[in-house]
């Protein structure tokens, strides 16, 4: 799965911190780019269980997702709960 340049800039814009295309660093923008691509992961893995080199990529992206989101929860509660709920990750 390649994502284009332009979806990129999308979730980037709809998920960073400034709310523009160019914020690639901030950890919201970080955190919905590999849940996106977790999902689509978790797609892939749905119809392909016996791919396990995937099944190991999509574990490793789960783990920088979470350091991320403990490095949130940490420094700043507001941003941690706004991008939770913004993205659906917990229930």
């Amino acid at each position: 799965m390649k994502l284009t340049t332009e979806a990129k800039q999308e979730i980037f814009e709809k998920n960073s911190l400034q709310k523009s295309k160019t914020d690639t660093g901030s950890a919201e923008s970080q955190i919905a780019l590999f849940t996106h691509r977790i999902n689509h992961l978790t797609e892939h893995l749905k119809e392909n269980k016996k791919d396990f080199s995937t099944r190991l990529g999509l574990l490793k992206l789960v783990g920088k997702r979470r350091r991320l989101l403990n490095y949130l929860s940490h420094t700043e509660i507001e941003r941690y709960r706004a991008i939770i709920n913004e993205l659906g990750i917990r229930k």
